[in-house]
């Protein structure tokens, strides 16, 4: 194993936890303000997997104890790489590939995920807010992507914020670098909702029993259509969204939903 990578394997840096059909998952590494290392990604993939294959799981939501949802990629992890004969270049470039296919997985789950943010959120951390599907933030919560500040520009962040947000917005956060408070990133877009301090799982966990309680599959069809028209022109988009609602309506949940719904009453 390289100098440069910490064996930290063993330490558990993540709790889950089970509501029903919500699972929550928490970054659990405090005092390194929830760094994205390269073991604390490696561990948040394996948790993503498992919700994957359970069906048991209708809607993650991620939450962070401590002073910081996520600080972004561990920079004493990073420094600590310099001192490999190519200069830590094989391990930023492990790194960054692992963290983008954290944030890949996060995107492909079939089950929507939730992001509760209490704290702040900065670089990777940032992108790991815009790379769930909807994110609570407490009033006092904080974002930014804070790269430019010390010569490192954002430029993986800025592929799930360019994403969320408008293009002005996100260059503004890119090139200065500064802090933005919830009720802007709620403006912006970066967030769904910002409730008082200290309620933002308690809202995630009711919003996510909401989207918990409607059909599955259907939950499933959606976030995947949703993510893929996006990226398509707009009619290949009308085309493709159409021959997601006819195997839709062919599918049992239709076929039961819609019956219901249509049933003369009394």
């Amino acid at each position: 194993m390289s100098n440069a990578m910490p064996d930290t394997s063993d330490a558990t840096l993540i709790r889950i936890q089970d509501h029903g059909p919500v699972r929550v998952l928490t970054l659990a590494n405090p005092a390194r303000r929830n760094a994205l290392s390269r073991a604390m990604i490696a561990q948040v993939q394996a948790a993503l997997e498992a919700v994957r294959v359970d069906s048991a799981v209708r809607v993650l939501v991620v939450n962070a104890e401590g002073p910081a949802f996520s600080a972004g990629h561990d920079l004493k992890e990073i420094n600590a790489a310099r001192g490999e004969a190519d200069g830590g270049k094989a391990f930023f470039a492990a790194l960054m590939a692992e963290c983008a296919a954290m944030m890949m997985m996060l995107r492909a789950l079939p089950q929507p995920v939730i992001a509760a943010v209490e704290t702040v959120a900065t670089a990777a951390g940032c992108q790991f807010v815009a790379s769930c599907d909807l994110a609570v933030a407490g009033e006092q919560a904080r974002f930014a992507t804070p790269g430019v500040n010390i010569g490192l520009f954002c430029s993986t962040p800025m592929v799930a914020l360019s994403r969320n947000v408008s293009n002005k917005h996100a260059m503004e956060m890119l090139l200065t670098g500064e802090m933005i408070d919830a009720p802007s990133a709620h403006r912006f877009g970066l967030v769904n909702r910002v409730v008082p301090e200290g309620q933002a799982l308690y809202n995630a966990l009711e919003l996510a029993a909401l989207i918990a309680s409607k059909p599955p599959v259907t939950l499933k069809i959606g976030k995947e259509a949703f993510y893929r028209q996006k990226e398509m022109t707009l009619e290949d988009a009308y085309g493709y969204a159409a021959e997601v609602m006819v195997e839709n309506l062919l599918h049992r949940e239709a076929v039961e939903g819609i019956g219901a719904f249509v049933k003369p009453k009394g």
